[in-house]
């Protein structure tokens, strides 16, 4: 049975014009730093973003009217899968011409940012130029909201195309009944927050630009800073604090954002999953507390980083490397589990493991009750769909697959079993904390399989399936 006919690709190309019109002008964005700080390399970002601009018009004039209007779920599946993967190969082309490194390396480093991974392949980032920093700092923040979600937000109508393609990037939350509007709000409270998280450095003694990169990094869960020593650069536990709570912000779903102020606040201390957020951190903070020699806000700083899967650190590679091995395990825990759905952040998400769980105990009190009871699973007091609790379960386990297959890549390799988990972890969380594994002297092929980890998990997997499973039955045609 044929499942992609002609008329399915028909539909995924024009409707990926616009989002390959939006990437390419993102390449133009670097231009403002590029010509402010007098480094004229207008080409490195000029040609890239040209030839994505052109193509999409191509592919949005040529299709226009020759395919159907209607939009199914698998269509704006592979067109996500598509975007990402073209946002990468995009922002590779930039790193690069603008750095002089081989283009595997450059698709790797775009993808670690649009992905909100953070890892970076560059041994020394201070060296780089402002525009290519900037560069970074812009596709995380973009890639934060979703690469997807940001250009039907700016670009494309109301209708059935912004609705599809706005679960194809794993959001079903609505803070208005309009998919539209809902994308206007909620990028109106992600420019608010990273307004104020720029204010609130500056004011800590910041440099501007700095500022300016590391709000679009930290505010998107994204982790890479324009310093080699990450956020510790800035020996400073103000700005620690502030990085802190921007984490827990981009951690926290923004329907919970929108609903602050119509509830004075109650909104975000009634959601369940931002109080398991911040009990969580306060929790494993005071276990390992008495039982590590971590300084407190290194501590508190490291393990909001890992729950929110930001990356960002304050501790050098060397130094977290040699952490006992009880405080790595907890970090690895809280990066597979991650913060709130309808958020910024990557893993699996606290609404799939609390879901998980209850369908665990359900089962337990199932086995213990009278035969024939049936007993109901709620969240935040409704009622859960059989559904949810099987794809739930089902999502984990495939994660999980995901993570071993990655490990056991890496140990084949011969790096250190335990460090490799850790990476495995980071990669498929979108996480980027790193046990100093992660360099440019790795083997292309892992690099190929680590941009493979992160692009499947900030798309959470199944778009990315499905569009494989759609190419595998064009080719075998």
């Amino acid at each position: 049975m044929r499942y992609i006919t002609k008329t399915d690709l028909l539909i995924v190309a024009r409707d990926s014009g616009y989002l390959m019109i939006g990437i390419g002008i993102m390449c133009l964005f670097p231009l403002i730093m590029d010509i402010f700080y007098f480094e004229f390399d207008v080409i490195s970002f000029l040609i890239p973003g040209l030839i994505s601009i052109s193509l999409g018009f191509i592919c949005k004039r040529y299709f226009e009217n020759s395919t159907p209007k209607k939009i199914r779920l698998k269509h704006g599946m592979m067109i996500s899968s598509f975007a990402w993967f073209w946002a990468g190969l995009i922002g590779g082309l930039v790193f690069m011409l603008a750095t002089n490194i081989s283009y595997i390396d450059g698709v790797f480093e775009s993808v670690s940012a649009l992905t909100g991974t953070g890892i970076t392949i560059y041994s020394d980032v201070e060296i780089l130029p402002h525009s290519i920093l900037f560069f970074r700092a812009i596709e995380q923040w973009i890639g934060g909201l979703g690469v997807v979600v940001m250009v039907i937000g700016v670009l494309t109508k109301p209708g059935a195309v912004s609705s599809k393609l706005y679960q194809s990037e794993a959001r079903d939350e609505r803070i208005k009944p309009s998919i539209k509007t809902t994308l206007r709000k909620t990028m109106e409270i992600y420019v608010i927050y990273t307004i104020i998280g720029i204010a609130l450095y500056v004011l800590a003694g910041m440099p501007l630009f700095d500022s300016i990169c590391n709000t679009f990094t930290i505010i998107s869960t994204g982790g890479m800073s324009v310093k080699n020593a990450n956020m510790g650069y800035y020996q400073s536990d103000i700005i620690y604090f502030i990085t802190i709570v921007l984490m827990i912000l981009g951690a926290t779903s923004f329907l919970v954002h929108y609903k602050v102020i119509k509830t004075k606040g109650k909104s975000l201390i009634q959601d369940l999953q931002f109080k398991i957020i911040i009990c969580v951190i306060a929790f494993v903070c005071v276990m390992l507390y008495f039982v590590s020699n971590i300084v407190p806000i290194e501590l508190i700083f490291t393990v909001t980083s890992a729950i929110t899967t930001t990356g960002a650190s304050v501790t050098p590679v060397n130094v977290m490397a040699g952490w006992q091995p009880f405080v790595i395990i907890c970090l690895m825990c809280l990066m597979l589990t991650g913060g709130s759905s309808g958020s910024t952040v990557g893993a699996i998400k606290l609404v799939r493991m609390i879901t998980f769980f209850k369908g665990i105990y359900r089962h337990v009190r199932e086995i213990l009750s009278p035969e024939g009871r049936v007993v109901p699973i709620k969240y935040n007091g409704r009622k859960l769909p059989e559904k949810a609790i099987s794809q739930s379960g089902n999502y984990i386990t495939l994660y999980m697959m995901f993570i071993m297959f990655t490990w056991a890549l890496f140990c084949l390799c011969g790096y250190d079993p335990f460090k490799s988990l850790f990476t495995a972890m980071s990669l498929q969380g979108n996480n980027g904390l790193d046990l100093g594994i992660m360099s440019t002297s790795i083997h292309p092929a892992l690099k190929v399989v680590s941009m493979f980890d992160m692009w499947t998990g900030r798309l959470e997997i199944y778009p990315v399936l499905i569009t494989i499973r759609a190419f595998f039955e064009i080719f075998k045609r």
